[in-house]
This record gives structure tokens, sequence and C-alpha cells, in this order.
């Protein structure tokens, strides 16, 4: 564990990408395998679950610092961070042992076999024997709430620099269903076996946002342009008779689409599609709302009714791999006409469809096309250079989204709570309404899209104009308009107004506008008609 906590530390402290590659790289050239292992799990987002509530930590931590509970819950939103909270309050350790991560690792998934005095007897003993640093990362891992600001990207170019390996193989290897309990660092790292794990899905591609004029792009002819759908984008692999579906989260979600079992009888073995799985209206021959797809995305098992109202197809948009051979490399026109070969020779009423090309011979018809994106349930356009290979991860140059606008109201804020972590002092979540007659209706939270400099700005004014306090909530004055954005609205039962948006943000702090020109419910539902 001091080895783990001292990298954990040295990442912590530094915002540099060398230095954070240099100090990963080091760790992985001289760790105990096992350890070694368990760091890619955690930093690829494969933590152990969590074995204890919050609730008992802070009362037993409370107990073994010698402070009333009280005391410990002033202290929690001051530091604004559960684990740094537990390692500052409790007294310095009376035993010293060394531990590695991965039995440490081993010991707290145990803790979900145990009673809970036996529960709490293992933690404080762990506590007690740690110094502060190993204590905030001991907490880190039993509250499953390991994150750091280090990403899977980036933790791969220091595993490639200590076993010199090609970065973009690192990538895919790292992919799939795996966990440390079913590989070791040899058969995932050094010598995997390609037939082992079938599912495996391919690291994806994701593109920029195309902020720029899209004439910055150079010459038309050298791209190749479609809709952007909004969906989940998702891997469909067709190997060894079976499939398997993957979201880009790299979750396994196979059994919430079973629809897509059919394609296994009709199209070749060997073949991964990547495109965007969405909720589709056979009838019509068009994509359902987000909202429909919404239903099932977090279910592990899809009722039959669910099956009828929102049947999901594959819209592919790209070919990976073609009779078992991998065709990244390959020039994007290229995948694309592969692609088109596959779907004309397969039946129409297969939950599969090709995403189409959009036919430009200059930027201005491809903007017109763009700008009829949402009518066709579409977020805007992609753009793909026809020469593009398939890379792994975020690259900037081949690939653009050109997203059109977002869709704005402007709202008026009546409820503040503070942040967590280095916005624990500040108040950075709020809840907005709009105008219903003499009424303010809430209808949606944001929290992100200002200035450092303005929630400093936001936070004392709700500090001297609080009206009630609901625990961490805080009623406020409607003195302040704020433009929110947002890319979709939908009806929903679940919300005073009627309405839910998705991926809201505050766009602008309309100091210009006085409470009253807010927009009203009205305003909502008639964007909801246009676009809902």
């Amino acid at each position: 564990m001091k080895r783990f906590a001292a990298l954990f530390q040295a990442l912590d402290q530094t915002t540099k990408t060398t230095a954070k590659v240099d100090a990963l790289a080091s760790y992985f050239s001289g760790a105990p395998e096992e350890d070694r292992l368990w760091t890619i799990a955690l930093f690829s987002g494969r933590r152990p679950k969590r074995t204890v509530t919050v609730t008992k930590l802070r009362e037993w931590a409370a107990e073994q610092a010698g402070i009333p509970l009280w005391l410990f819950e002033e202290a929690y939103p001051i530091v604004g961070d559960l684990a740094e909270t537990i390692a500052l309050v409790l007294p310095a350790p009376r035993q010293s042992a060394e531990t590695s991560l991965s039995a440490q690792i081993a010991e707290i998934r145990d803790l979900a076999l145990l009673e809970e005095d036996a529960r709490r007897t293992a933690i404080q003993a762990a506590w007690d024997r740690y110094g502060p640093a190993e204590r905030f990362v001991f907490n880190k891992l039993i509250t499953g709430g390991f994150r750091l600001g280090v990403s899977q990207k980036l933790m791969t170019r220091a595993l490639s620099r200590a076993t010199g390996i090609e970065e973009p193989e690192l990538a895919h290897r790292l992919m799939g269903d795996w966990t440390p309990d079913s590989v070791t660092f040899d058969s995932l790292i050094l010598a995997p076996d390609p037939e082992a794990d079938l599912s495996k899905p391919y690291p994806f591609y994701l593109a920029y946002q195309l902020d720029d004029p899209v004439e910055s792009l150079g010459d038309p002819r050298d791209w190749m342009a479609e809709y952007k759908w909004d969906g989940i984008r998702g891997q469909v692999i067709l190997r060894g008779g079976s499939h398997f579906t993957w979201s880009r989260g790299e979750e396994l979600m196979t059994d919430r689409f079973p629809e897509l079992a059919s394609l296994v009888d009709f199209v070749p073995d060997g073949t991964v599609f990547d495109g965007e799985l969405l909720a589709w209206d056979f009838s019509e021959e068009a994509p359902l709302s987000f909202n429909a797809l919404q239903k099932r995305i977090g279910r592990k098992t899809v009722p039959k009714k669910l099956l009828v109202d929102a049947p999901v197809v594959l819209r592919a948009y790209d070919l990976l791999e073609l009779g078992g051979k991998d065709m990244r490399a390959q020039p994007f026109v290229e995948r694309r006409a592969e692609l088109d070969v596959i779907m004309d020779a397969l039946p129409e009423d297969l939950p599969l469809r090709s995403s189409p090309l959009l036919a430009f011979e200059d930027w201005q018809r491809l903007a017109d096309q763009r700008a009829m994106a949402r009518e066709t349930g579409a977020e805007g356009v992609m753009l793909k250079r026809q020469d593009s290979p398939y890379r792994d991860g975020r690259k900037k140059g081949d690939w653009w989204k050109w997203k059109l606008d977002p869709l704005v109201i402007d709202a008026v804020m009546i409820y503040a709570q503070a942040g967590h972590g280095r916005r624990a002092n500040l108040f950075t979540d709020f809840t907005f309404a709009v105008w219903s007659g003499n009424d303010l209706v809430p209808f949606t939270k944001a929290y992100s899209g200002l200035t450092d400099a303005e929630f400093r700005e936001i936070t004392a004014w709700v500090r001297k104009n609080t009206l009630e306090r609901f625990g961490p909530v805080r009623a406020v004055k409607a003195a302040h308009v704020f433009e929110i954005a947002f890319e979709g609205i939908q009806e929903s039962t679940r919300h005073k107004s009627g309405v839910a948006l998705r991926f809201p943000r505050m766009s602008r702090w309309r100091k210009d506008k006085q409470v009253t020109e807010a927009n009203t419910l009205d305003d909502l539902k008639a964007i909801l008609a246009a676009y809902g």
C-alpha cells in the first residue's frame, strides 16, 4: 500500500501529463505483478464494490477519533471529501504493517462476508496500521469512490513505456469483460490469447467537436458525412457463433438488446460493427426519441411489452472486423464500402440499418443538411476524412462532430446547494424555474457552465439571500436569470413541470434580464412539441 499510496500522491499533486506518465511508468516497472494488475483495473474503472455504507464509516471514524459525531459532520463539508476527512481526524497509527495493494483489496472485498461488528473491527484495525496517505487511499477504496485525474489513455501510455508494447495494441488488450480475478498480468498484457475472449471489443474512436468554420477542413471532396444519431454508441460483435453488444463505456449490454441475436444467422462470423443503438419505429423507418431508448438502458432483462414499444436497431456506420480480420488500418472509404456490401446482402427486417451518407458538393450544401438534423432525429452531422484509419481514443484531425447549437431557455434560480471536493465551499448546484402564471415552476437542475469567478460571485450572493434551508439545500430570492442550454427535451411524469431536459447546463448568466423576463412553462411545452 505504501508504494501505491506514494503513486496516488504523486499523481494527485501534479497537473503535468509528463510527470504523471513518469510516475506511472516507474510504478509499473517495479511493483509486484498482482499490484500492477489491480492498478490497471482501478485506472480503467474496475473498482471493488462498496462494502460499507458511508453512514457507518462516519460513525466508526468519529468513534476511533474520540470525537462526537456532530463534530465530524461539521468537518466533512468543510473538507469536502469523506476519505480525506476520515484520514485527517483519526489519531496517529499505533501499529505498523506492510500490506500489498492486492492483499488490501482482497481484505476489502471480504468485508461483505462479515457481520457488522467484525466489519467495524477490520476497518478500524486497517486505519490503525496506516499513516495518513495510506489511510486516504484505503478510504477511497472502501467507499468505492476511487477516482483520480488520470485517464485510461494516459495510464496506457505509461504502461506502454514500461512494457515496450505499442499504445494501440495495449488499448485493445485492455478492452473487454475482464477482472483481476479472471486474468493475470501476463495473460492480459504480455502474452494475451486472441481466442480467450471472443467478446473483446475494439477501443472506440472518438471525434472532437468542430468549433471552427467548416471551411477550415479544406476540400470537401476529401470528406464523407452522415448524421450524428442520438442513441447509444456501441459495437456489435459476431464471433464464434455468438453475438456481443458493448457500449462506449465498456459495458457489456448483450442481454439488454436481445433482438440483435438474430444477426448471428445472417451476418458472416468474425464481423464487428461500430454504430449507434437506437429505439426504432419500423413502420416509419425512423428513430424514436432517446426517451424511448432510455427506458431500456438501466434494465438487465427487458419485458416483452418494452421490446414491442421500443424495439432497437443498430445503425451501423463503420466496419472494424470482417472475416476475423482487423479492418481498422484501412481507409474509412474502403471500410464503408465493405460495410455497404454486407448490408446489401441482408434481409430488410433485421434490426440493423446502415447510416446513410450525405451527398454534398460543397460546404454550404452540408450546412443545409445539418440544419435539418433535428427533423430526422439527429443531433448534427459527423465528418470523417475519406482516408482516415479507425484510431483509438480521441484524436484530432480525421473525425469531427458538427453538432447543432443547443436549445436554450431563460430561467430563474430558486434553490442552491454546495458542491463537492474542491467546490465544497461554493454553491454550484442550482435548481431553475419558469413562470406559470404568477408562479415559478421548477423544471431542471444544472451545475456546470459558469466560470470559477462567477461561482464565487453567486456563492456570496446566496449566503446573503437565503430564505429557507432544507438540509444542504437553500431556497433563495428569485432574483437571477440564467440561460439554460440543453440537447433534448421529453415529457416526464416525475417532474412538476411535466418535462425533463437532456444535458442541461448554464450557458449564460443573464444579468441583463429581469426575473419577469424569464421564459414560461408554455414556452417549454412549445419546445417539447417541436423537438420532443
